[in-house]
């Protein structure tokens, strides 16, 4: 499970969302460290892996029934999952316009620190209205390596430089001037209060979270309910259609993953979950059909 999980992902985001980079350079697909994990891919590596150990065929237990058990852990799993992503910054949603959202700060504080510059970064949320964009104000402090601080020039292009990564420019207001104002430490060091808009967005990995742990109470109140009664199929019936469709509806609300998913009516994660959602309405009507029959 987890070695099909692993492998699935990865090369579920290589075919489906970077192939051309991947193929052109195969060694890249193993630094798995540089992200680009796919959730539709492990989803397949998973069933697939499940199939091969239940052609075992152990007795009274099928295929379907073997996926039926796993699919619960699957919901919870997916829910960490989203959890990991928001502590990450990872898979980001789009901007609220608005105070309802959540400011990611991370790549702005990685950002500052690949300068070398930087020590330690810190934000503050100031009393003050939101700018013409809906973006919200926010106080940054800066500390600087104590070897720095003679060069108050240098600080103020360090500060203002931030604008030029993307992963910082897809969380701060670019448009609007960095007024850095540099203190003077005991030390001989220079601390900087820098005020900036940044945007806030919605947390999407906290609405898959949410509704990935709802998913996985509901799959358990129904075996705990049926438990060996259970039609086989039931339990993946209803976890390919609330994962999957899930999925369908909360990609509306997230930044595309990659560019070409720009020019496509809809992003490549609802794309893939489509097939899914029908799949498991097609095994949750067989699975009433058949009632409690078991039939792999």
């Amino acid at each position: 499970m987890v070695v099909a999980t692993i492998v699935g992902a990865r090369l579920g985001h290589v075919f489906f969302y970077e192939p051309d980079l991947y193929l052109n350079d195969p060694m890249r697909i193993l630094r798995v460290w540089e992200g680009g994990l796919a959730s539709h891919g492990a989803a397949i590596a998973i069933l697939i892996a499940l199939w091969l150990y239940a052609r075992k065929k152990k007795p009274g237990q099928s295929y379907l029934q073997v996926v039926d058990r796993i699919v619960i852990l699957v919901a919870m799993t997916g829910a960490l999952i989203r959890v990991g992503n928001f502590f990450n910054s990872e898979i980001i949603g789009k901007p609220t316009h608005g105070t309802s959202g959540v400011v990611f700060a991370r790549g702005i504080t990685e950002s500052l620190k690949q300068s070398g510059r930087v020590q330690h970064v810190a934000y503050v949320g100031v009393d003050s209205s939101l700018n013409e964009n809906g973006y919200v104000p926010v106080k940054m402090l800066v500390d600087f390596n104590t070897n720095e601080g003679g060069d108050p020039t240098g600080l103020n292009m360090t500060l203002n430089r931030v604008s030029a990564y993307q992963t910082a420019r897809e969380h701060i207001d670019v448009t609007s001037e960095f007024l850095p104002r540099l203190v003077p430490n005991d030390d001989g060091s220079l601390s900087a209060v820098v005020f900036m808009y940044m945007i806030p967005r919605h947390p999407a990995q906290l609405y898959e979270a949410a509704g990935y742990l709802l998913l996985f109470i509901g799959l358990f109140m129904v075996w705990r309910r049926y438990r060996d009664q259970t039609p086989p199929g039931r339990l993946l019936g209803i976890f390919l259609i609330g994962c999957f469709g899930l999925r369908f509806v909360i990609e509306f609300l997230k930044e595309p993953q990659v560019a070409f998913e720009e020019t496509l009516p809809i992003n490549m994660g609802q794309i893939l979950s489509i097939p899914l959602v029908f799949a498991g309405i097609w095994i949750l009507v067989r699975s009433y059909r058949k009632g409690t029959t078991s039939d792999a």
